[in-house]
């Protein structure tokens, strides 16, 4: 009876426009009604415990320094050497894209905003040029979701407060999934490419590489401070968000000079907005873990698939499609902040490393951006390129389809994950 409570009053709620957030009291409210808990100070109490975490102030750090990495010049310029690199060759603006992407998921950690950031500066490009827009988009769209997987992942910060896992080992985890989606993506896209005739560009001389690589060096620096303090042990999460902050404003204001102080007001208040609804959505959550222990839902889960148990590969597979599905018709972070706190001790009790499965779970909620009805990084391509709703969403298609793909080749091989982890650990 818990479980369909639970279930009904939070679909309904999505169902009837209510905001994420708010739904997620509202399903706390008649969980405690049910089981006959409720106390507005426990709500209240449980709604400040929430964001009451050291590791989640990583997460405004991380989203102004996405912010001003946009507004001062920090992004163009990481998709200028791209272009310089591999502009030249047939699809040459493909491999751009995802080049790009890469690297901004580097930066930032979050997918709505790297894809915005991409589309905009190469799909009218990619546009006048020839290239089919349904596909250009869904490629543009595709690469965007690995900046949930590359360091630093606002998703992994989530996953590892809600789940205790380590964030640093998520952080290292990610980095060579990430990059395997970029390579099965430009595989796929080269693919295409060579049986569509596409207008090239000239191949940029040594001088103009070495130009664009000068412009480009403080940007591209970020991404080696960042990962290089994780692995040395210099930093935490958190303090890396800080230190990512401080260096892009540096560079922005007095290096770059496309930042000026008169903006930065703009820049913080739309970091704040954006930092706010995140933060809302992680304390309304914890109002609904919190009673989602106390119910037992996660014991009535193990009981559920306690015959999987004994087969780890299997109850992941289970798992994931279960995973998949909910990804369909709910936001990436709501996702992580409602299963997490019922699938891991299902996760610990089979044996699986929770790191190796955080990695899997982000991937998959990750896929869900870019899913029909409700992803918004999907959404975010319909509005940059025009396209109707139907036509992105089937340029989208076999690019989510290689990435469903690769998830279930981690599942099956898991030392795709686990082993360059281990090369990576201090």
């Amino acid at each position: 009876m818990t479980v369909i409570i639970f279930l009904s009053v939070l679909l309904i709620s999505i169902l009837l426009g209510i905001p994420v957030a708010f739904a997620l009291l509202v399903c706390g409210i008649a969980l405690m009604l049910h089981l006959d808990l409720f106390d507005a100070q426990i709500l209240a109490q449980q709604l400040v415990s929430g964001a009451d975490s050291f590791s989640l102030m990583a997460i405004p750090f991380f989203i102004l320094a996405g912010e001003i990495m946009n507004e001062g010049g920090l992004s163009k310029r990481i998709i200028d050497l791209p272009m310089k690199l591999v502009g030249h060759k047939r699809g040459g603006l493909g491999f751009v894209a995802i080049l790009a992407a890469m690297i901004m998921a580097s930066l930032s950690g979050s997918a709505v905003a790297d894809t915005a950031a991409v589309a905009a500066m190469l799909l009218p490009m990619m546009k006048t040029t020839g290239y089919p827009l349904e596909r250009s988009a869904g490629l543009i769209g595709t690469a965007g979701i690995i900046a949930p997987i590359i360091p630093p992942s606002i998703p992994f910060i989530v996953f590892g407060v809600a789940s205790g896992v380590s964030i640093t080992k998520l952080f290292l985890a990610g980095i060579f999934p990430g990059i395997l989606m970029g390579c099965c993506l430009a595989t796929l896209w080269w693919w295409q490419a060579k049986r569509l005739n596409l207008m090239t560009f000239s191949k940029a001389t040594k001088e103009e590489l070495c130009i664009s690589f000068k412009n480009s060096i403080w940007a591209l620096m970020l991404p080696v401070i960042i990962i290089g303090g994780f692995r040395l042990g210099i930093f935490t999460p958190t303090e890396a968000g800080a230190v990512a902050t401080f260096y892009a404003l540096i560079v922005a204001l007095f290096v770059y000079r496309e930042l000026k102080f008169k903006d930065l007001y703009k820049v913080l208040l739309t970091a704040g907005k954006t930092t706010a609804v995140v933060m809302f959505l992680v304390a309304a959550a914890n109002v609904t873990g919190w009673l989602i222990t106390i119910a037992e839902l996660p014991q009535m889960m193990t009981e559920l698939l306690e015959p999987l148990i004994e087969s780890p590969t299997i109850l992941l597979i289970v798992i994931m499609l279960a995973v998949f599905t909910v990804g369909m018709v709910m936001d990436l972070t709501p996702t992580v902040l409602i299963l997490t706190p019922v699938l891991m001790p299902l996760v610990e009790e089979a044996g699986i490393d929770p790191v190796y499965f955080g990695v899997l779970f982000i991937l998959n909620t990750s896929i869900g951006l870019i899913t029909p009805p409700v992803g918004n990084v999907l959404n975010v391509i319909v509005g940059v390129s025009k396209l109707p709703f139907d036509k992105a969403a089937k340029g989208i298609l076999p690019y989510m389809l290689m990435m469903v793909v690769l998830l279930f080749a981690f599942i099956f091989f898991p030392s795709l994950i686990l082993t360059p982890l281990s090369w990576l650990q201090p």
